[in-house]
């Protein structure tokens, strides 16, 4: 990957920066109900005030459609940003225009300041030239620290990286070094784990990993259309049936590419969804017409095992079977807990993202144990699928 500066490549002495940070997080009866993603942006926030520079942090909230929407105001993240901080945070009720400009000019070092809701304004996701300009003359620095928005092409998330001095804030620098020691120039072999419900939804994903891996691991209900696709009945089961043809190219293609895909050899079926519900292993292609996979059976679990022990670096997303519900969290949890045994040991890179997969790897434990857990969501995943992220492409143009 392509070069681009951080935080410790910047002059930021007395300056004000502009610091894109994600602090978009579950608020109830106006109070943070999670303040992970705000407790992961204090690094960044003390890096840059170690060097002596003023951050003026920038951030959305849901999706106001370019409208002010009081219940989607940053105001109400205050109190927690401020515990996390252990220092008072100003609040600017505006994110461009008098109220920011004031604000901003009020500021000494050593404060923080929290401008609003950037999705207020229609200019932040049309990435209008006149916003982004007016955001800029904010500050005299720019660092975002959001890797989860940088597939958005949006004025806080890209334009401003083209207007100013940018860099990379803590957390994305550790996000995209994670990512490139995943897929970029990883220790091999490489195994990754790809889960979830439908193929449909992951088409740009599996094509780009078996080119980019050596084993990939297939679970969830998207295993169920692979075993269509090679002849074997899953009767109830979750399958797209429409793409058994696609899958068959994807195996076809994968070992023209010299990835071994590998598949459930036995499989834990129930009559029902249900939690607890009465359920039995039987071999992959052996699922009653009246029944339906739910997980992944111990002999694929094992067999996983064996593979995560040829390889040097595992990336995951997506678990192995309905994790939601037991029993059929099994495989998933068995399957990080041997992940995380072997990172500890120092035997494994692992790298892991995507919503269901960081609640599967808490559900089981483990998460602390993994070498780099991404909560991006979007962004992780269309890193994965080897698109270009508007907002690294633009840090990395800038250092140019």
């Amino acid at each position: 990957m392509a070069r681009f500066n951080t935080i410790d490549d910047m002059d930021l002495d007395g300056k004000v920066v502009l610091t894109r940070v994600d602090v978009n997080v579950p608020v109830e009866g106006g109070r943070v109900t999670d303040a992970t993603r705000i407790e992961k942006i204090v690094p960044t926030v003390k890096a840059i005030q170690g060097k002596g520079g003023i951050p003026v942090l920038l951030a959305h909230f849901d999706r106001p459609k370019g409208k002010r929407v009081d219940e989607m105001s940053l105001q109400q993240i205050l109190p927690a940003l401020e515990q996390a901080l252990g220092q008072p945070v100003a609040f600017a009720d505006e994110a461009i225009g008098g109220d920011a400009k004031r604000a901003v000019a009020a500021l000494k070092p050593g404060d923080v300041l929290l401008l609003e809701n950037t999705r207020f304004y229609p200019g932040e996701e049309e990435n209008d030239q006149t916003f982004t300009a007016s955001l800029a003359a904010l500050g005299q620095a720019y660092v975002n620290d959001a890797f989860s928005a940088a597939h958005r092409a949006h004025a806080s998330s890209e334009g401003l990286a083209r207007l100013m001095p940018s860099g990379a804030g803590k957390l994305m620098e550790a996000e995209l070094n994670a990512l490139d020691a995943a897929l970029g120039t990883p220790e091999r072999p490489v195994v990754a784990i790809v889960g979830g419900a439908k193929v449909s939804t992951k088409l740009d994903l599996l094509s780009n990993l078996i080119s980019k891996v050596d084993h990939l691991v297939i679970g969830g209900g998207m295993a169920n259309t692979f075993l269509v696709a090679q002849g074997i009945e899953v009767g109830k089961s979750l399958a797209e049936r429409d793409m058994a043809d696609t899958a068959r190219e994807i195996l076809s293609r994968a070992q023209g590419e010299g990835c071994t895909i590998h598949l459930p050899v036995d499989v834990v079926i129930a009559r029902e969804f249900a939690a607890n519900a009465p359920s039995e292993v039987v071999p992959a292609n052996a699922c009653p017409a009246d029944a339906m996979i739910l997980d992944a059976g111990p002999q694929t679990v094992a067999k996983i095992r064996e593979v995560f022990g040829q390889c040097r670096t595992l990336i995951w997303n997506g678990p192995l079977g309905a994790f939601e519900i037991e029993p059929f969290d099994a495989a998933t949890t068995a399957a990080a807990k041997v992940a995380a045994e072997m990172t500890r040991a120092g035997q494994l890179i692992s790298v892991a993202g995507g919503g269901d997969t960081v609640a599967a790897l808490n559900k089981a434990g483990v998460a602390g144990d993994f070498t780099f857990i991404s909560t991006a969501g979007g962004a992780f995943l269309e890193w994965m699928e080897g698109k270009d992220l508007p907002g690294v492409a633009a840090l990395i143009a800038s250092k140019r």
